[in-house]
């Protein structure tokens, strides 16, 4: 009962936020959902004994996170130059003649681009194609999740990848790939109108792929660090990554269809 309270909560606050918040509003719940993904990754990380300059590595991130939002390529080349060598001189200052350096380095960095690219990505999919248009997204890989985690308690008998998920299965990711494909051919039709079916079905795959690779690779650091979730933030859901794993590899996907096509779900052919 209390995951389906929490669940219902946070996906009451996500359309408000999504659909309705002002630009400002929802860039500010974006970089706190930063913050506290940053805080949860430093955590794994110290799991495995890495030592990061936490607050450094999440303003590095939130940083990124602008000047990927901002539609300005060289914001983001300064954005990205400056938050890199910020880092690596916060790391330096940090070591003491420990064996992890390169480790180290490299893990204090990764947030910038696990949660500062992605969640940048969303909030300039919201910024240039709409509101709805995001929401698309996120409602696909909700479906898909949903899907997967149903599809596999029913007919799942094949591990997907045993070594990071033992309970995933291909029978629910397949489950996952249908629902979410399908629920992005429906509702692309309102959201936005005039697409092409087969257009709409390869954006729902691609999403659908996306987000279960991204769902898998936080399991994967959640495996190394030997713990179930990334917090106790959500009851009944873990914590922050463990409900955005699959947005923030969907997400930068997204983006990228969106910009190679100048406009995919607006096809009017």
């Amino acid at each position: 009962m209390t995951r389906v309270l929490s669940g219902a909560v946070l996906l009451a606050v996500a359309i408000a936020v999504v659909l309705y918040a002002s630009a400002l509003v929802f860039l500010v719940v974006a970089e706190a959902v930063l913050v506290l993904g940053c805080l949860e990754y430093a955590s794994l990380a110290r799991a495995r004994r890495i030592s990061i300059p936490a607050a450094a590595s999440t303003l590095a991130a939130a940083i990124t996170c602008l000047a990927v939002s901002a539609r300005d390529a060289q914001m983001l080349d300064v954005g990205l130059a400056v938050s890199f060598v910020a880092l690596s001189v916060a790391t330096l200052a940090r070591w003491r003649g420990e064996d992890d350096a390169i480790a180290s380095a490299a893990a204090a960095m990764f947030p910038s681009l696990y949660l500062g690219v992605p969640i940048g990505a969303m909030i300039l999919v919201r910024a240039v194609h709409g509101p709805e248009t995001l929401f698309l997204m996120m409602l696909t890989v909700f479906v898909s999740d949903t899907a997967q985690y149903y599809s596999g308690r029913m007919f799942g008998r094949t591990p997907l990848a045993p070594a990071i998920s033992p309970k995933k299965t291909v029978e629910g990711a397949a489950g996952g790939f249908v629902c979410g494909a399908l629920m992005t051919a429906v509702a692309g039709i309102w959201w936005p109108p005039a697409t092409r079916v087969a257009t709409r079905l390869s954006i729902g795959a691609a999403i659908v792929a996306s987000g279960i690779a991204g769902d898998l690779f936080e399991s994967m650091l959640k495996r190394s660090a030997g713990v179930k979730d990334s917090s106790s933030l959500i009851p009944g859901h873990g914590g922050i990554l463990d409900r955005i794993d699959a947005l923030l590899f969907a997400a930068p996907v997204y983006y990228v269809i969106l910009l190679l096509t100048s406009s995919p779900l607006h096809d009017s052919r």
